[in-house]
């Protein structure tokens, strides 16, 4: 008998209602993007969504808690999306528009905790890397453009289709995962970024010319990766991007457990 495929978790998005707006915009809506469900799914994976267990539903939820669903899955992506707030990193939005998600970010902590409690495989894309390396102490950049002087364009208005070159850093998982290569070329949509490393944090790859970091994994166990570049926006067989395949199979593998 064939063996079953993995099943991997997926941390949900969050709109919140608008005050005064009627219909689906005032309902509160959790949902993935389905670029990064469907780059995951490339491979013989089932995806969840794992729905936050807070909000205003008329219907009163069961008992089950985000601790319960490291049991039944192998695994767990935090997906892109709205910032940080910097509250979640004790400091005070600079800006009103970089005040972040809260209830986000408080959702999704729990779910990296209990994943890592678990031993079970993490991999953060751009708001998920940054969630990762907050919930572990770390700070971010609330906005690079005004924050870091000279730094490189990080978000374009061609969205999905800017991109910038990346380096690996000496003796990291990424050199190691890509022999013969020292980077590539990666989709890059963010205004802010990791500044202080969480704990037990490395650092994995820089952007070239400005050298913020633009990925970080944990040392020693359990496997956690964050990438602040979008590898669901890579083509397959793209030229000019970074083939993101190989950083897909090394999270499966841990997660089904052959990396240990």
């Amino acid at each position: 008998m064939s063996r079953r495929p993995l099943r991997i978790g997926l941390s949900a998005r969050i709109y919140h209602p608008v005050v005064g707006a009627t219909g689906l915009q005032s309902k509160s809506l959790q949902y993935l993007e389905q670029s990064v469900a469907h780059w995951v799914m490339s491979r013989d994976v089932m995806v969840f969504m794992i729905p936050a267990v807070s909000g205003d539903a008329m219907v009163h939820r069961s008992s089950i808690r985000l601790s319960d669903y490291p049991e039944y899955l192998d695994g767990l992506i935090l997906q892109g999306g709205a910032d940080i707030s910097p509250q979640s990193y004790g400091e005070e939005p600079s800006h009103p528009d970089w005040a972040g998600d809260r209830v986000r970010d408080a959702y999704e902590m729990e779910l990296l905790h209990e994943f890592m409690e678990a031993g079970k495989a993490v991999l953060g894309i751009c708001r998920g890397a940054q969630l990762i390396n907050v919930a572990l102490g770390g700070t971010l950049y609330q906005d690079i453009a005004t924050q870091i002087e000279a730094a490189g364009e990080h978000v374009h208005s061609d969205y999905d289709q800017h991109s910038h070159a990346v380096e690996w850093a000496a003796k990291s998982g990424l050199a190691k995962l890509y022999p013969g290569k020292t980077g590539g070329r990666v989709v890059s949509i963010h205004h802010q970024a990791i500044r202080a490393l969480g704990r037990d944090l490395r650092v994995e790859a820089r952007s070239t010319g400005d050298g913020l970091i633009e990925a970080i994994r944990l040392q020693g166990r359990p496997y956690v990766l964050g990438l602040q570049w979008h590898p669901e926006f890579h083509p397959p067989g793209s030229e000019d991007l970074l083939d993101c395949t190989p950083i897909l199979d090394e999270f499966l593998a841990s997660a089904r457990g052959r990396l240990w």
